[in-house]
This record gives C-alpha cells, structure tokens and sequence, in this order.
C-alpha cells in the first residue's frame, strides 16, 4: 500500500511505475523477523538499474539467507527527487516503503565513474550522513563494489567499505560478520578491523596515503593490522555458485528485458584497453547441464519471451553451439527468443546465425574497435579485417540487413590514417552488402559508433595519456567529414563526458572533495548527457586546487605508484607492463585459448589452472 504522500506526488514525474514496487517476483518478510536490513542500492534510474545482472544476483543471493531481507533502491530522476525533497518524502526501499536511514547496510554497485554523485544524493536524499567519518555508529554501514571499486579512492570519503571481486562469497562473509558485530554491540572501528581480515574487504579509513610535492602518490600505508594488498575475490566454481531461479519482473520498460543466464567469467582475449577483460579473470566457466537448467528455471518463474547467454565474449564458449542448439529445442515450441550479446565476427558461423534468427530476428553488432590493422594490434583485438568481411557476408546473405559497428577514437598511437581506416572500413561493408545481398529492396541499415577512448585503472593502458578535449573534438569533427558512404549513419559519443569519466578513473582519494563540491553545485545523473555540466565539475575541481588534466590526460612514466596499486585484481602489474610494451610495437599477445600470456590471475584458482 502506497504512503498517501507518494500518492499525491506520482501523478506530477514521468513514469510513476518506477517508483511504487510491487513487481512479480520481489521478496517481502516480515521485518520483525529479520536481524539484517540490506539496502542494494544503484545509482542510475530504475530501467538501468533493473537491466543489471549482478544485482538480480545478489538480490536473490541475499534473499534466500534466514533473517536478511534485502531492498532495492534507486536514483529517482530529478523530477522525482524534486517532488520527494518538497513533501519530505526520503529515499525508501521498494519493497517496504521505508526510508534509507532504516537499514543496516547500505551497498551500492559501482558501474561507472559518472554515477558517483548519484551516490552521495542518494544518501542524502534517505537521510543517511554523506561522510563516512560523520556515520559513527554500525547502524547505515555504507558498503561499495563493482567494477569501479578497483580504483575505489575517489569514493573513499564516503564509503566504510569495498568489496573486490566477485560478491558471491564476500557479501555472505559481511553479512554474517555484520550479525555477529551486532549481537555482541561492536563498535564500527572494531567491526572495520575484522572486516579487514576477509579476503577482498577493503577499509579506506585503515590506510594512510602520502604525497609527492608534483601531486603523485608516494605511499600508501596500511596500519592496524589491514593487508598491504587487497586482493580480490572470486568463485572458483560458477557450477556451484548461487544464481536466481527467478527474477523481478519489471513493472515498466526497461533497457534490458529479457531473462539472462551467464556463461561464464572473464574474458580469454586480453584486450588491452578492456578493464572487465583484466579485473574479471581468471576464466571460469559454467557446464552446458547447469545453464540449461538454470534458463529453463528463470523462464518457467519469470514468464520472459527472450532469454540472453550473457559474457564478455559469447562466441568463446566451447560449447556454444551444442548449447544453442539444446536451448532452441526448448526456446523455439514456446516461442522464446535467444540472443548472443558480444559475439565476435572471427568466430560468427552461418549454423549458430540460421538457428538464432528462427524465433526473432534482431540487429548484429561486431566491434572491430579501431580501422587499421596496425591499431587492432596495438589494443590486441586479434581482429583481421578479412574476419570481418566474412562475418558481415554470412550476415548480409542470411537476410540481415540491420548492422552496428563500434569504434573507438583517441587510442593510444593513433594517427590519421587510423581515422580514415574508420570511414574505409564502413564503405567496404556497405559495398560488401550491395554485391551480396539477395534482396536490395529491403534496404540495409548500418551503423557506425565511435566512443571515445579512456584508459582505465588495471589495464595495459592505465599509463596512457587520454585525449584532451579538444583533441578528441577535432577528430570527432574530422570523421564527420570522411563518414558520407550512402547507407552508414555516424553516431559518436559526447566527448565531454569522456574527458571527465577519464579524470575520475584514475583518481586519488583527494577527489572526494571535488566530488563532494560538483555535488552540492547541483552535479547528478552525471552520465546522462541532458544533465552533465563540464564547467560545474572544471569549477569544482579549481575549488579544490585540483587540475583535471593531471589525472587524465598526463602520460604515467611505468614506475609510478598508482592509487590503486594496493587493490590486486589478480592481473600482476608486470604482466600489464609487458602488454603495455607490446603495444607500442604493434605486437598482439594471443589469446588465453591459444597460449597462456602468464597474466597471474591463475594463482587465484586452486590448482593455478584457468578453465580454458
């Protein structure tokens, strides 16, 4: 039942449905018999959010301990928050209406750099205090993980505690010293202590960093006996890991609707601008046997007409097509639809394509990321254009006339003829398409996205320089001259916020203060281009004596310290130098599947064997 306020209040924003809960599939207990409240928290809209795999996981992994009742909660859109702020209304978990303040742990997944205000609002929209060091007690523990928590300092002002790697394991550790800290009344310092103890708990607040006079870091120092290194954790075995066998149905449309069952995790390509590709290994995947039964558990609980085989890169599963086929059987009597996200045009087979296009068929994407070959060997795509040309020929002849392409522009090396690679490449498919196609009546539609490139923390090119913005306008400007080849439309990314999400990534722990300001300045929704303001960040940045640019586009010499060189992803910093120097001779490293490049994370794995 709805807060008479709420009543009033959703008839005035945009999609009410966002905000009232109740879906199929959401759990509800009775809060007198939970010792536990858990509050998982995204800091994006409710589509996005209700789109991300990881957190249907862990809602459900939290929610089948005895006693622990976990809530989603998500950034309202400023509509939302303007109507709540003015009937004073806080920030409440879905399934029980109550307010942020009332949970003893509040975690938030850290998916991009750009939601990091979204944060902080989202605290003090709940009336949780923003600053760690202002929450004293155990009581609203604000926790972090996700992708961005590999470089966790920006945040460390505000969050008590980062979790590294794969949740699974790690949140059940928490929660379960959590309960034992509160049936005893620890204190938060003596809590943080312990928790420090656990494989890929981070504490900020437990180490000291130091500077040099240039603004690089000169040590970081861990004390009261927290580990020099943080490293991760991961689930060794995905067979025996916990995954949902239903899912919250979403009462609106979001960016992703459709059931999701995952393959496996890492990635054996080592691409070298790829941080999922470093932070997500080793390689572990999951037998055909547990993913049909898990597909057909989430179809038959959640009713989805569409089911996704989701990973860093479908079309290396071994037994992809015996895996296919196996669902099809199933998917195709009942008209269900399954989708292959993130296969790559070497491995794309005219078989899998015919199969996978019976019940529905969608548009394809290939990322060939850069337009030369030269440029593919130096981010280690290990793409031929040839491979290309082949997947998009099966394509156009198998009746698809529908076809995305994704680039990248400001890779490190890269020069004109690069960009013109770009344009070329487009005009070849689009020749390709009109000598081969059998039905040019039909048209073809082809896309062509250009991001721009931003070296990220735990990478090859976590050293590299990143294009200015100015640099990156002008070759922006540069490709919308060449790109007039009939039927390819150029979409490209707004640089703005490419330049910020680069400053942030590589940050230290004194931008918490300019985080802090650019959010008092009004600064959310910050990946969203409507609402970013990159003259409220630069202002904010220049009131805390920062430069931006330092962080993001000066080249690192090799032996610098990193902030974030105490997190091990279990990629050893050796090996990314390595790759760094091959990438500057163009050389490509094979992938894991073809010969072990010696990255480290193996050691991970009891045993020291991927599974590849």
């Amino acid at each position: 039942m709805l807060h008479p306020k709420l009543e009033r209040i959703l008839p005035h924003v945009q999609k009410p449905a966002r905000y009232v809960g109740g879906e199929w599939g959401s759990v509800h207990k009775d809060a007198k018999n939970i010792d536990l409240r858990f509050a998982m928290c995204f800091p994006d809209t409710y589509e996005v959010g209700m789109s991300h795999l990881g957190s249907r996981i862990i809602y459900g992994l939290l929610n089948a301990q005895e006693g622990v009742w976990c809530e989603r909660v998500f950034a309202p859109w400023v509509d939302m928050e303007k109507e709540m702020r003015a009937a004073d209304i806080p920030l409440y978990g879905l399934e029980s209406g109550d307010a942020l303040s009332g949970f003893d742990i509040i975690g938030f997944t850290l998916q991009y750099e750009l939601s990091f205000t979204n944060i902080l609002n989202m605290l003090d929209l709940g009336g949780v205090p923003v600053r760690a060091s202002e929450r004293t007690g155990l009581h609203n523990l604000v926790v972090a993980g996700g992708p961005c928590a590999y470089n966790p300092e920006p945040l460390c002002d505000f969050i008590d505690l980062f979790m590294i790697g794969d949740g699974e394991e790690i949140l059940i550790d928490l929660t379960d010293l959590y309960r034992r800290a509160k049936g005893e009344n620890w204190g938060k310092e003596r809590f943080l202590r312990e928790a420090a103890q656990i494989q890929g708990m981070y504490v900020p607040s437990l180490y000291d960093v130091a500077y040099h006079e240039d603004g690089t870091i000169a040590s970081v120092t861990a004390r009261d006996g927290a580990p020099a290194l943080v490293q991760k954790r991961i689930v060794a075995d995905l067979d025996t890991m916990y995954y949902p066998e239903s899912f919250v149905v979403p009462s609106t449309d979001i960016v992703f609707d459709r059931a999701m069952i995952e393959l496996f995790r890492g990635c054996p390509r080592g691409c070298r601008f790829c941080q999922a590709g470093h932070t997500y290994r080793p390689l572990r995947t999951k037998t055909p046997e547990t993913l049909r039964k898990q597909a057909e558990a989430v179809l038959k609980n959640s009713g989805y007409e569409e089911i996704s085989l989701s990973s860093l890169s479908t079309s290396d599963y071994g037994e992809l097509s015996m895996l296919t086929n196996e669902m099809l059987d199933y998917c195709e009597p009942r008209h269900i639809s399954l989708s292959l996200p993130s296969l790559r045009a070497d491995s794309f087979n005219a078989e899998l394509m015919e199969r996978v296009q019976k019940v529905r068929k969608s548009g394809l994407t290939f990322a060939p990321e850069a337009g030369s070959a030269r440029l593919r060997d130096v981010i280690n795509k290990n793409l031929a254009e040839e491979d290309l040309m082949r997947a998009c020929e099966i394509a156009f002849r198998g009746g698809w006339n529908n076809l995305k392409l994704y680039f990248m522009i400001g890779l490190p090396t890269e020069t004109s003829e690069d960009l013109d690679g770009i344009s070329e490449l487009c005009k070849k498919v689009a020749y390709l398409w009109r000598t081969t196609t059998e039905n040019r009546g039909r048209g073809v539609r082809i896309t062509a996205s250009a991001s721009c490139f931003v070296p990220k923390p735990q990478t090859p090119f976590q050293w590299d320089a990143q294009n200015t913005l100015e640099a990156l306008a002008g070759k922006q400007d540069y490709m919308k001259q060449i790109m007039k080849t009939k039927n390819v439309t150029y979409n490209w990314h707004d640089a703005k916020t490419s330049v910020m999400e680069g400053a942030i990534a590589r940050g230290d722990r004194r931008q918490g203060e300019v985080i802090y300001t650019a959010w008092k300045n009004g600064c959310v929704f910050d990946g969203w281009d409507s609402l970013f303001s990159l003259d409220k960040w630069n202002d904010a940045f220049a009131a805390c004596g920062l430069d931006p640019l330092f962080y993001s586009a000066r080249q690192r010499p090799l032996d610098e310290l990193f902030p974030w060189d105490h997190i091990g992803c279990g990629t050893d910093k050796a090996h990314l130098i390595r790759e760094w120097e091959r990438s500057r001779r163009a050389e490509p490293t094979p992938d894991c599947m073809t010969k072990c490049a010696g990255c480290g994370a193996s050691k991970l794995l009891e045993g020291g064997a991927c599974h590849v």
